[in-house]
């Protein structure tokens, strides 16, 4: 569980791209549901990231139950990553995972993206196509992409919010 590579991170993303295009050619009438967990930092894989992919996974197949039609998990060094394929409209399943992103308590911990396949490329739906607002900061209510681009909030800051969001639910 050590620290990864900027190029092993960036390699990460195209095998992640990869495996979405594949399972998606594999079942075009379905919608792609691909929940990573990836903490700041250079460690992506430790225990609470793990603890947070299986809430996560298990938090998908509770609200997609037995219409999903393929689960997958590939726990690696890059972080946890699940892929579920379900035959439901893409904007229906999106406003699903931000439900969960936004109301599990270790959902703004995870990234659930949707994802189709289309006019050959892959195409990820954003919060603003189901009308969902943008995600929040951890610890403070800024717009996350704001707090991530200037680097508001140091790592440490990060992962001891992290440590604590994981104790309270494992506590619950």
């Amino acid at each position: 569980m050590g620290a990864i590579t900027l190029e092993k991170l960036l390699e990460s993303r195209d095998l992640r791209a990869a495996k979405q295009r594949q399972l998606l050619q594999a079942a075009p009438d379905c919608t792609l549901v691909c929940l990573t967990v990836q903490p700041p930092g250079p460690v992506k894989r430790n225990a609470r990231s793990l603890i947070v992919g299986g809430a996560g996974l298990a938090a998908l197949l509770d609200k997609f139950g037995s219409v999903v039609r393929h689960v997958q998990v590939r726990d690696l060094e890059s972080g946890y990553e699940a892929y579920l394929l379900v035959p439901l409209p893409p904007v229906w399943v999106k406003r699903i995972c931000c439900e969960i992103e936004d109301t599990h308590p270790l959902g703004r911990l995870m990234d659930a993206d949707v994802v189709v396949f289309k006019d050959g490329a892959l195409h990820p739906l954003g919060r603003e196509e189901t009308g969902g607002k943008p995600r929040r900061c951890l610890l403070c209510d800024r717009p996350a992409r704001v707090c991530m681009r200037s680097h508001t909030h140091s790592e440490a800051e990060l992962l001891a919010k992290i440590d604590e969001m994981v104790d309270s639910f494992l506590n619950s």
